[in-house]
């Protein structure tokens, strides 16, 4: 018997809680097992209905989203949240990441990449929408001159646009751990992507990677 990924959504306003409600339904293996339209009690309700998922809003009444994350980390329950909010400044986004959050997505495109953020957290990775990502990987990279600024995606690449952010830092001398702090993301998910990519263009070093990113035009030679 598979097992639901049980899910709570804290937002203050019960339309969105109604609309997620019902786009999350559709999704078989999604259970919504709580709701919460302030902060004040997320803990306790997650705890209880032992969540696996919370997707919260920063802009909660009576406690926000930053002070519910740092009861989370203080308590140390293994829920795992993807922050939903109306902004995208990146010292929000590196402040909620640093407190443990898993997701982040604008209200923008929630309804279109909640169901993948979703999935894609729960196996224990990171996920921004790609407003979020494009803003993260734009903001350091703009000064670099190294960098293709066309930052084309190669036809028919078999690498995801993650794993072409990877590569393309990897390329350009960056180690895990700067990658890391640059795309928000942890160590871990940073050698995981490492590993996948040398897989799938079937290379044993960093050599092989930088080939493939000049090749591309992902960088300058």
């Amino acid at each position: 018997m598979t097992h639901k990924i049980r899910i709570h959504l804290a937002d203050d306003h019960l339309v969105l809680i109604d609309g997620l409600t019902n786009l999350l339904s559709t999704v078989s293996e999604f259970e919504i097992v709580g709701s919460s339209s302030n902060g004040l009690n997320i803990f306790d309700e997650v705890t209880a209905n032992n969540t696996h998922i919370l997707v919260l809003d920063l802009s909660m009444p009576e406690k926000d989203g930053i002070e519910v994350l740092k009861e989370f980390q203080q308590k140390g329950y293994p829920c795992k949240v993807i922050i939903l909010s109306s902004y995208d400044d990146l010292k929000i986004i590196r402040e909620v990441m640093n407190l443990g959050a898993s997701g982040y997505l604008t209200k923008k495109c929630a309804g279109e990449n909640i169901i993948e953020a979703i999935e894609v957290v729960n196996q224990g990775e990171e996920y921004f929408c790609n407003s979020v990502r494009e803003k993260i990987f734009n903001t350091f990279t703009e000064n670099n001159p190294k960098l293709n600024k066309k930052n084309i995606v190669p036809e028919n690449s078999i690498l995801s646009c993650r794993e072409l952010e990877i590569i393309t830092l990897i390329s350009l001398e960056y180690t895990g751990k700067e990658i890391s702090e640059q795309l928000f993301i942890s160590t871990n998910t940073v050698e995981t992507h490492r590993k996948n990519i040398m897989k799938k263009l079937q290379t044993k070093n960093t050599i092989g990677l930088v080939k493939y990113a000049i090749k591309n035009n992902l960088i300058k030679s």
